[in-house]
């Protein structure tokens, strides 16, 4: 555990308390009061307000229209059924800056629903509500589909042969199972839409402003620190209490039911009403999913054919000091020295949690390393260069100081994935190991690493997919020779003119086929057992 609570440390707790303190500090002492002064700001409460509420109603919507999927792909089995859960959970590792930007192109100014039927949803809650729903769909199918495909569906057939009707018997008997799964998916979903930032900055404008946005609004354009910590505290407490809540449910998701293997409860659909329920699920998928990446693709070449391409490796002296061509080559270095980073301390962390023997402390531990996905990823941005601008810990004109906060992010991941695995591992080939002669080392080398071999594929892909698209914290501290991938289309979509645009919708492209190719390669990898969220 020393390596990753040291890293924790350094990287994650040293610079947000870094830029709280210097924020809630005025004159050399503390600010207490402040935290009233500016909860007293009606623009701040209503900023609270709209986080609050778009989350809520951002998670139900996401549950309404996912849950049918959810139910289709664990319990039909059809042709194309493993295309369609990869192509499910394509937007959810994609980066918020290109989903943001696949729906500025289909809802925003220029659109296709602006060319064809002048509507436009850019500007309006509708259009975050949609994308937040795009981007957390696969969370819903993902996490209650799998607990969904390993319920014993004999049990909802005892109770039909007791005279339940279908309803009943789904309310009774498989609602009830369902409901820690159902209410982990939500919390997460809740969490992801609370703390939106990428989404909301491109397709709110100055009418909408989550927290996130407000952080960065106060922290970038007017230099509050002060009023930026406070609202950091608040979202740190709120993110607190939310992965509280996750980890009851999941608890309560592991130890209160009994499963069966997910290969047997999938069968053929039957009926019209079944293959009705695939044919809405599929042309969801279709028309919520693909078009606004179809329409993404368009609006990249924009009838010009490769001009906008071309444009790429042209350096404008402006908003680039280089070619944006370049920040495909810049990303891609910075994501692959983050995955190594996140794969050596989330592997290490979760060795350390699979030990029966692990104090409470280290338990308590395993919680800590989910809040990097919940803090405001540009507190992080800004307290790096807050706090590591001192030897020994001088890194502002690092170029590691990217990989190290994209590493926070894909840490997480590691964990998670890696966990489950090492759990199921059988103690007594260790203990059987080490009466041999092997030492610690070698019996992990030898017993753990074959078995876990491709768990550590899995979350290394994914580490290497979220550290290829974070955008909060990257913003900061991405410099202007060398920028990454959502940040040059967040600063093309930023200036006026259709070359710029062209440019933004040509990157977001490429950054999506390069998400879309890391995850094709993970469902290749993917079991039963390490494949869920």
């Amino acid at each position: 555990m020393a390596v990753p609570a040291a890293f924790f440390a350094v990287f994650f707790a040293y610079p947000v308390a870094a830029i709280v303190a210097r924020g809630l500090k005025a004159d050399g002492g503390w600010q207490p009061g402040r935290i009233v002064d500016v909860l007293a700001q009606s623009d701040i409460r209503q900023v609270l307000w709209f986080t609050t509420w778009q989350a809520l109603l951002s998670t139900a919507l996401t549950l309404v229209i996912a849950l049918p999927g959810a139910y289709a792909l664990a319990r039909f089995d059809f042709p194309g059924r493993q295309v369609l859960r990869a192509v499910i959970t394509v937007p959810f590792v994609l980066p918020t800056v290109v989903v943001g930007t696949a729906f500025m192109a289909l809802v925003g100014r220029g659109g296709l629903l602006d060319e064809l039927w002048g509507v436009r949803l850019d500007t309006t809650v509708w259009a975050i509500l949609l994308a937040h729903v795009f981007f957390n769909y696969a969370v819903v199918v993902r996490t209650v589909g799998g607990l969904w495909a390993q319920l014993d569906p004999r049990q909802e057939e005892a109770a039909r042969m007791l005279g339940a009707s279908r309803l009943t018997a789904w309310r009774t008997v498989t609602l009830p199972a369902l409901a820690p799964a159902v209410a982990a998916a939500a919390l997460m979903v809740f969490l992801f839409t609370f703390t939106s930032f990428g989404v909301v900055q491109i397709l709110g404008g100055p009418a909408f402003s989550t927290l996130e946005v407000e952080i960065y609004r106060q922290t970038a354009d007017l230099f509050d620190l002060s009023t930026a910590a406070v609202l950091t505290l608040i979202q740190f407490v709120a993110v607190g209490a939310i992965l509280a809540l996750h980890a009851w449910t999941v608890r309560r998701r592991e130890t209160a039911l009994r499963l069966v293997d997910a290969s047997v409860t999938a069968r053929r659909p039957r009926g019209a009403g079944q293959w009705a329920l695939l044919g809405g699920v599929v042309a969801t998928v279709v028309v919520l999913l693909l078009l606004p990446l179809a329409v993404l693709v368009q609006r990249s070449f924009g009838g010009a054919g490769l001009a906008y391409y071309r444009a790429l490796t042209e350096a404008d002296g402006g908003v680039f000091l280089v070619a944006p061509i370049e920040a495909i080559g810049n990303s891609l270095r910075y994501a692959v020295t983050a995955t190594v980073i996140a794969v050596v301390i989330g592997g290490l962390a979760a060795v350390a949690l699979t030990r029966r023997d692990a104090g409470r402390l280290v338990r308590g531990f395993d919680a800590l390393l989910m809040l990097p996905l919940g803090v405001s990823a540009v507190t992080v941005g800004f307290g790096f260069l807050i706090a590591l601008d001192e030897p020994p810990l001088d890194l502002r004109a690092s170029w590691i100081l990217v990989p190290l906060a994209q590493a926070l992010v894909g840490v997480p991941f590691v964990v998670r994935t890696m966990l489950p695995v090492l759990r199921a591992v059988d103690v007594r080939l260790r203990e059987a190991a080490s009466v041999l002669g092997a030492s610690p080392w070698r019996a992990w080398r030898e017993v753990d690493l074959p078995l876990v071999r491709r768990a550590l594929l899995i979350a290394a892909g994914f580490a290497f997919a979220v550290s290829l698209g974070e955008f909060g914290a990257t913003v900061f501290i991405a410099r202007p020779d060398n920028p990454t991938l959502p940040v040059a289309v967040a600063r093309l979509l930023g200036r006026p003119g259709d070359l710029n645009y062209g440019q933004a919708m040509a990157l977001s492209t490429i950054l999506m086929i390069v998400c879309a190719v890391a995850l094709l390669v993970l469902e290749r990898l993917r079991t039963d057992r390490t494949g869920e969220f």
